[in-house]
């Protein structure tokens, strides 16, 4: 129904609905004030709740807009996201690609988006509920994206780009110690996945970072393509990944409300210090 109406409502309703359900105590906004109290400590308390607020209203839009997302068509997409972009989309076949993207709330639009004019593949974390799963595995790989379970998604991912089609993957959440270093994310030890690193070096491919950020005035959202990371990987994949985690840093203090803060960004912890949430 969602994706039938006009964007500027749709966009309005989240924005709404975001900002009640806010006032409303919840394990996800206790979350989002703990990464906030970790992560800007010298922010004011003040501060942080405008932060917190703002940051809730984005995150309930995005779950709102995926109505249009998933059930609009190719061309609602295309006037929806613009996209800037320092490399050369129509040449990502000539040489293995990886783009790494951030979860900031705009992601999903981003990637769907560029499914609608380029072939690429993109890995996914299956979803608990089976009927949920199947529905978003059908609508994000409607346009041709070739959806690679993380569970299996090494060989996969090395058969795809050997073939000449670039993979998406995001590594900035706490996926558990496996394959993951420690490495720190605004100064708090984070539990990052070194997946990028790896595939990159056995793929031999290049890295290029990607970041969907949401445009004032309800104008939509910008795919902004960077360009590849220079002298990536490295012969060790915790200076690859604190690298990674540093470039998503810089994105994060432009556009702080839009990251996704309602994640357990620090659940698993370094031997011996305690739980935070």
């Amino acid at each position: 129904m969602l994706a039938f109406l006009p964007y500027g409502i749709v966009a309005r309703f989240g924005v709404g609905l975001g900002s009640l359900l806010y006032r409303i105590p919840s394990s996800r906004r206790r979350v989002v004030h703990t990464n906030l109290r970790l992560c800007f400590p010298d922010m004011s308390e003040v501060e942080r709740e405008r932060l917190a607020r703002a940051h809730f209203r984005h995150v309930i839009r995005s779950f709102v807009e995926r109505g249009t997302q998933w059930f609009g068509n190719a061309k609602s997409l295309e006037r929806l996201v613009e996209v800037e972009s320092a490399i050369d989309l129509s040449q990502t076949h000539t040489q293995p690609t990886i783009f790494v993207g951030f979860h900031f709330v705009g992601i999903e639009a981003g990637c769907m988006m560029y499914s609608t004019r380029h072939p690429v593949a993109s890995l996914y974390t299956p979803m608990s509920n089976a009927m949920f799963d199947a529905m978003a595995l059908r609508q994000r790989g409607r346009f041709g994206t070739e959806m690679i379970p993380r569970s299996n998604s090494v060989r996969h991912a090395l058969r795809v780009l050997r073939a000449g089609k670039p993979v998406m993957l995001a590594a900035d959440m706490d996926f558990g110690l496996r394959d993951s270093v420690f490495v720190p994310f605004f100064g708090v030890e984070a539990c990052t996945l070194t997946s990028v690193s790896r595939l990159a070096k056995a793929g031999n491919a290049r890295v290029v970072p990607f970041v969907t950020e949401v445009l004032p005035d309800y104008r939509g959202y910008r795919l902004k393509i960077f360009e590849a990371l220079s002298d990536f990987p490295s012969e060790d994949a915790a200076v690859d990944a604190r690298r990674i985690t540093a470039f998503l840093e810089t994105q994060v203090r432009r556009i702080p409300d839009q990251y996704y803060w309602v994640h357990k960004r620090f659940k698993h912890r370094p031997e011996g210090e305690p739980a935070v949430y």
